[in-house]
């Protein structure tokens, strides 16, 4: 665990106003616990810097924090109502938007994602405690009619009790508030394992709820290390006490958990891979096309799950698209994340830096084009990879089967619309698809075909706290956000009233 003294040199150095956010310990049942001497460092992507030491929290205070949720939990569902919630989550809403720009700050520093991204993430990640906080009071029930006249049947939504909340590092601060916001209206407690590469952001989190007043172990904040993440794992899904997992990851880590939880027939919720594909048509406008695509595919340098992974280009514009989207590629600007002007950071480790890069060559060696970028950025450091457009891309190349995870555009030309449908639809995976078409009869069609839980038309960026996040397939299942985003939470209870 670090010092005092390294946090508030830490805090100086990135410029952190607020020095109560950088914990380095774990969030316990309300208290923040340094146990045993083991620890993890927290490095910076940008610089490969170690940032701090964080606490790899024992097996055994996971085990107890289990039970102490356990025990909240059944003093939360009695004591609290979803209004009570409801203030609860506004006051922590309140909180990140006065911190949001050391919020930013800690997300860019362990994630190297552009400040820019960060205060978008800052900002998308707090609106849904607001959200949550204005359902959680309206968690509503049925008053079924029955077919016995003397009997009447009513449904109430109650919390499904301890829920298990495993999050990855591309979107530190989100994807936990995202779940938390849910599970806390709905009336559960939780215990968070954040990414090991991500912890700070996470425990910053942790900070603003206990200002904010959360009652003893609603919600706790458990950091270990890479090796430690799997016992985590099966813990949680093993558990008889907790009755729900919410993971966001990759497909592989879901179908394990998957397995894991069949034991204990737990509720899930899984936000796994993707394969998006963005298809561009000839009656496309291209300005508003080009915006789309480089704030889908290249967004976080193609680190989201919601990226566009393969870019199809109807052969009628295919040549000026490609023209003007490298064009417009050139413009943007890498480097540190916390620079001014940067608009794309590192990649999160060098395993994805060789992912883009065996892409590259295998596109390449079956008759693709590098029409801008394909290396290693080595003068900014060994995991930024260069922003890179890849034309004429075949369609045996692995990027049409494999997330890249990364900054790297394949056009691959098309030429009818049964036929992109058919190609954009070969995939195992379907959480987020993209089009462009000025035709409002195709927005229905094709919108309609894609297979996908989520379709943007027009739009490259789709995610709010208003969507139903979530897709099928191997991309999962369940919905986050939205007034969906309690269902996953709760368990309908049916009342039978007779005699009447």
């Amino acid at each position: 665990m670090s010092s005092e003294a390294q946090i508030k040199a830490f805090a100086e150095k990135y410029n952190i106003k607020n020095t109560s956010l950088i914990k380095t310990g774990a969030f316990v049942n309300g208290e923040w616990i340094h146990p045993g001497n083991e620890t993890f460092a927290v490095e910076d992507p940008a610089t490969g810097e170690k940032l701090l030491d964080v606490i790899n929290t024992p097996i055994d205070v996971i085990e107890q924090s289990i039970k102490d949720a356990k025990v909240a939990f059944d003093k939360f569902k009695k004591e609290s109502t979803g209004r009570s919630r409801g203030v609860l989550l506004k006051k922590l809403f309140d909180l990140m938007t006065e911190n949001a720009e050391d919020l930013a700050r800690l997300v860019t520093i362990e994630n190297g994602k552009a400040l820019a991204d960060s205060r978008g993430e800052v900002k998308y990640g707090a609106s849904f405690f607001e959200w949550f906080a204005e359902e959680a009071p309206r968690s509503y029930g049925d008053n079924i009619p029955s077919t016995d006249l003397a009997k009447r049947i009513i449904t109430y939504k109650q919390p499904v009790g301890v829920v298990g909340i495993l999050t990855p590092w591309n979107f530190p601060t989100a994807m936990i508030t995202r779940k938390l916001g849910a599970a806390v209206a709905a009336g559960c407690t939780s215990v968070i394992k954040p990414a090991t590469e991500t912890p700070l952001s996470a425990l910053a989190v942790a900070a603003l709820i206990e200002q904010a007043g959360f009652p003893k172990g609603v919600v706790n904040i458990l950091p270990v290390d890479q090796e430690r993440t799997k016992k985590v794992g099966t813990l949680f899904c093993e558990s008889p006490l907790i009755k729900k997992i919410s993971f966001t990851g990759s497909t592989g880590v879901g179908k394990l958990l998957m397995t894991q939880s069949a034991s204990t027939l737990k509720k899930l919720s899984f936000e796994l891979g993707g394969n998006a594909p963005l298809i561009i048509f000839d009656d496309a406008k291209l300005d508003v096309a080009i915006v789309g695509t480089i704030a889908s595919k290249l967004r976080q340098s193609g680190q989201t799950c919601v990226c566009a992974n393969r870019v199809y280009v109807q052969s009628g514009i295919y040549d000026e698209f490609s023209k003007l989207l490298v064009e417009e590629v050139k413009k943007l600007k890498q480097g540190n994340g916390l620079d001014e002007g940067v608009t794309h950071g590192p990649l999160i480790h060098d395993r994805a830096v060789e992912k883009v890069q065996s892409h590259i060559k295998d596109a390449v060696g079956k008759g693709a084009k590098i029409l801008t970028g394909g290396k290693v950025n080595t003068e900014l450091g060994p995991l930024f990879h260069e922003l890179t457009v890849l034309g004429d891309v075949p369609k045996t190349a692995v990027v049409n089967k494999d997330e890249t995870f990364g900054p790297l555009v394949p056009l691959i030309k098309f030429e009818t619309e049964e036929e992109v449908i058919e190609l954009a639809n070969d995939t195992e995976y379907g959480l987020a698809s993209y089009f462009f078409t000025e035709d409002y009869r195709r927005i229905f069609r094709v919108g309609e075909a894609l297979n996908s839980g989520m379709v943007g038309a027009n739009a490259g960026a789709i995610t709010e706290a208003a969507l139903p996040f979530g897709g099928v397939g191997w991309s999962g299942f369940g919905r986050e956000g939205s007034k969906y985003g309690l269902d996953d939470y709760t368990v309908i209870k049916s009342v039978v009233i007779g005699g009447l």
